[in-house]
């Protein structure tokens, strides 16, 4: 039994947190009763029927269900239009779609939240040599740093007053940086700002993560194109593969081209049956937000109790996504933490997780995630490049009591270096 495994004084510790917690995971279980409302009216208003899972395979043309979800997509997350499909592999994917469907030779981005994390560097051309990234097909790219974590609203003004940028990022998410994450009104002010010096510009969010933590999304603060995956937060825990991009409707169309072909757009692509599962996963999906978070408040709670300083967000702060990070200070700390996780998970829990080098990324990761969906991080995970200072990004849950086990079977292991 895991419960036999923790250290009794942790156990302790738990139990009496849920008093301390409480008020924070009344907070949670607020929001989350608002965006089930969102979504259930949408499932009512959209008409869904059973016959809207059907397998419809080949071309997938005439799929009833796929246009419903579709439609739910795009009205949940604010926007005009979405693009919710089983061949969008994920969400660097996604966000590969947005990018190399918007900006063509002799366009310029700007990453408006500084570096973007690892997987998108090598897609813009920061590092690597594809002959498909951004830079090697002519895109320019600028990045304008935050300043303590805050956009620098003063440079990106006077940057788009020139007129010359064709696209904005801003990822919503930390990702593997020591920054907080971006809550909706700190977007929705920029993008107020941004929009009375240059009405032009395409404003682009990186969501992944963030989905159903607050109650609006950056499609209802004026993002004109948003994308992620389904195997973090609007999948639920269920959607076994998929990824979603959501805005505009001409943006999202050209998109549907890059992922189809022009003259095709969103008319074809076959569901391998899996509608079932997305409808499901949208309608279980502000329950999982809320288990996600309830684990992370949680974890930074334990770990505060026990010393550590550089917990991030801390308990008692505001969230925007499901991401936890810590500084455990050495290897074998990170390393014996993400075992114990690992070890604690239904799937794979015999696996013994060691650092090693993962695609994408430029240092050796360790991660942990015995998930039934294969990286799935809306279900626990926790992952680190093995660099100083050796911080852990830990992420999701679908039940509070699961992710508590598993983070006091990790914390004991930490403690007893074992």
């Amino acid at each position: 039994m895991i419960y036999d495994q923790i250290d009794k004084d942790l156990l302790k510790m738990a139990e009496e947190s849920d008093a301390v917690l409480k008020d924070i995971y009344d907070d949670i279980d607020r929001v989350c009763l608002h965006n089930s409302d969102r979504i259930l009216s949408a499932f009512i208003k959209n008409k869904v029927s059973y016959s809207d899972f059907a397998d419809i395979n080949g071309y997938g043309n005439y799929d009833a269900g796929r246009d419903k979800l579709e439609a739910m997509f795009a009205e949940i997350l604010g926007c005009q239009d979405a693009l919710v499909r089983p061949q969008i592999s994920s969400g660097t994917n996604a966000l590969y779609l947005v990018f190399s469907a918007l900006l063509k030779h002799g366009d310029t981005m700007i990453s408006l939240t500084g570096t973007p994390y690892d997987s998108l560097q090598e897609m813009i051309g920061l590092c690597g040599d594809s002959a498909l990234s951004l830079k090697a097909n002519g895109v320019s790219y600028e990045q304008i740093d935050l300043l303590s974590n805050e956009f620098d609203e003063k440079k990106i003004v006077e940057r788009l007053k020139e007129n010359n940028v064709k696209l904005v990022e801003i990822q919503r998410s930390r990702g593997y940086s020591a920054r907080a994450s971006l809550t909706i009104d700190q977007i929705g002010h920029l993008i107020s700002r941004i929009r009375e010096v240059n009405k032009n510009v395409i404003i682009m969010v990186d969501n992944c993560y963030g989905e159903l933590v607050e109650e609006r999304e950056p499609g209802h603060v004026g993002a004109d194109i948003i994308a992620g995956s389904l195997m973090k937060n609007l999948g639920g825990g269920i959607a076994s593969t998929g990824g979603y991009v959501a805005g505009r409707s001409d943006l999202v169309h050209m998109v549907a081209e890059r992922l189809n072909a022009p003259g095709i757009g969103k008319e074809q692509g076959a569901n391998f049956n899996l509608n079932n599962s997305f409808f499901k996963g949208l309608f279980m999906a502000p329950s999982a937000v809320r288990s996600a978070l309830k684990t992370a408040v949680f974890s930074a709670y334990m770990l505060e109790k026990l010393g550590y300083q550089n917990v991030s967000p801390r308990f008692d702060e505001k969230r925007t996504d499901i991401i936890q990070t810590v500084e455990l200070g050495s290897r074998e700390n990170l390393v014996r933490f993400a075992q114990g996780i690992q070890e604690s998970s239904p799937v794979d829990s015999y696996v013994q997780v060691m650092p090693a080098p993962m695609p994408g990324y430029p240092f050796d990761e360790v991660m942990a995630c015995g998930s039934f969906t294969q990286g799935s991080t809306i279900e626990l995970s926790a992952d680190a490049p093995v660099i100083p200072p050796y911080t852990l990004y830990m992420q999701g849950g679908l039940s509070l009591e699961y992710g508590k086990l598993s983070v006091l079977l990790a914390i004991t292991k930490m403690r007893q270096g074992v």
